[in-house]
C-alpha cells in the first residue's frame, strides 16, 4: 500500500497482526520490491502537471448514495474514487502509466464505478450516510492526506481499501486482483501479497542494508515522552535486496541539498525484517523494528515516519517519495506547518504554487 498517516496529538500503538507476517516481509524485502519498482528514470516529481482523468471516468453528481446504487443496478462490485490535486506529478504519472493500460481499464470499467474528485474542492458532496459535507472534508475524513489517493468501497458505501501514491501497472493488477476475486473479504493487502509471491523467498537477507554515514548507530533509545529531544527525529525502515531502498539511496540519499537539511533531524534507519534488536520508540514503547514496521501498517519499503521533539508523530508513509516530495516532507516537519492545522498535502501544494510563481516571473 501504502499507507501514508498523519498523526497530531497521538500515536498509533495498534499492531495489524498479519498471520502472514514473517512471509510478507520476505516479500518486501525480495519479489514484491522488484514489483514495486521506482518510476521511469525520466519522471520528474518536481515537475507540475495538469491532471485529466481518463475518458472513461464517470461523471458524478457528488451523491454517493445515488453513485453507489448505479454501480450496484450495473452488477459492479462497488466505487473507484481517485484523489487528486491539479498540479500533481505522481497523479498525471499514476493515470498515463497504469489508468491507460488498456488492461486495467478494462477491468476497472466491469468491476467498479470510477471518477476523479480534487483533494481541495469545496463542491458540496452527499456521503454514503445522506450527509451533506465539501469534498474536501469528506476527503479528509477518509484519510485522504496525500496525491494520489485511490479509495475503493463496496455497493453499501464500505471501504474497502485505501491506497496512496503511484502505483506501476504491474503492482496495481495485483491489488485489482485483491479487490475483484474477493480476497478483500478474507485477508489484508499485505497477507494476500506474500501469498500470491512466486519468488519471495529468494530474499537475501544476509546481505544487509545499504550503508550510510548519515544514520545514527544503535542501540536505539528513541523514547522522547520523558524529555523532548533538541530535534525532530526520521525513522526510515529498509530492508536486505530491496530495490525502491536502493533506488532511495542513489537518486534520494546522496543529493547533497537533500542530506544538509537532513542535518536538522535525528536520523535513524532500521531493517524491518529485524525481529531481535530492541527499540525503544518516541513514545517509551519496547519493540523490534519488524513490529514497529508491522504496527504502523506499512507494507511497502522504504517507509518513513518523521516526530517532532516531543515523539509525536508527524507523518508516515511508505508510498514512493523522490526528490521533490522528501524535500517537502523535511520542510512540513522543519516549518512546522502543522502547527497552523496544515496537512502535507496542503503544504505541498503551498510549495508546488511558489515554484509556478517563481517560474512565471
Amino acid at each position: 500500500m501504502m499507507t501514508v498517516c498523519w498523526f497530531r496529538g497521538s500515536q498509533t500503538n495498534a499492531f495489524n497482526r498479519l498471520s502472514a507476517f514473517a512471509l510478507a516481509i520476505a516479500l518486501i524485502l525480495g519479489g514484491w520490491s522488484a514489483l514495486a519498482s521506482a518510476a521511469p528514470a525520466e519522471f520528474d516529481d518536481g515537475a507540475i502537471y495538469q491532471v485529466r482523468h481518463p475518458e472513461w471516468f464517470k461523471e458524478s453528481f457528488l451523491d454517493l448514495r445515488d453513485d453507489a446504487e448505479e454501480a450496484a443496478d450495473a452488477g459492479k462490485l462497488g466505487l473507484f474514487i481517485f484523489f487528486s490535486t491539479q498540479g500533481c506529478s505522481y497523479c498525471h504519472l499514476f493515470i498515463e502509466q497504469s489508468l491507460n493500460d488498456p488492461q486495467i481499464a478494462a477491468r476497472l470499467k466491469q468491476s467498479f464505478d470510477s471518477f476523479g474528485l480534487e483533494i481541495f474542492s469545496d463542491a458540496e458532496l452527499t456521503d454514503f450516510s445522506g450527509t451533506r459535507t465539501r469534498v474536501k472534508t469528506f476527503a479528509l475524513d477518509q484519510g485522504v492526506q496525500f496525491a494520489p489517493t485511490l479509495l475503493f468501497y463496496d455497493t453499501a458505501g464500505k471501504r474497502l481499501l485505501r491506497l496512496t501514491g503511484y502505483y506501476p501497472p504491474e503492482r496495481f493488477r495485483q491489488v485489482l486482483d485483491y479487490l475483484i476475486d474477493g480476497h478483500v473479504r478474507r485477508q489484508s493487502l499485505s497477507a494476500y501479497l506474500a501469498e500470491t509471491a512466486t519468488n519471495a523467498a529468494t530474499a537475501d537477507a544476509s546481505a544487509g542494508l545499504l550503508p550510510d554515514a548519515l544514520f545514527s548507530p544503535p542501540p536505539y533509545a528513541l523514547d522522547r515522552s520523558r524529555l523532548p529531544a533538541e530535534r525532530p527525529l526520521l525513522v526510515l525502515f529498509e530492508g536486505a535486496d530491496c530495490t525502491r531502498c536502493a533506488h532511495f539511496h542513489q537518486t534520494v540519499l546522496k543529493d547533497m541539498p537533500t542530506r544538509t537539511r537532513l542535518s536538522a533531524f535525528d536520523l535513524v534507519r532500521l531493517d524491518a525484517g529485524d525481529a531481535q534488536t530492541p527499540v525503544l520508540t518516541p513514545d517509551g514503547a519496547r519493540v523490534t523494528p519488524r513490529d514497529w514496521y508491522r504496527s504502523l501498517g506499512f507494507t511497502e519499503l522504504p517507509a518513513l515516519v518523521f516526530f517532532d521533539e516531543s515523539g509525536q508523530a508527524l507523518i508516515a508513509t511508505d508510498a514512493l517519495v523522490l526528490n521533490s516530495r522528501m524535500n517537502n516532507l523535511i520542510g512540513y516537519v522543519t516549518e512546522r506547518a502543522y502547527e497552523r492545522g496544515w496537512n502535507y498535502q496542503r503544504y505541498a501544494r503551498s510549495q508546488g504554487q511558489k515554484r509556478f510563481q517563481n517560474a512565471s516571473e
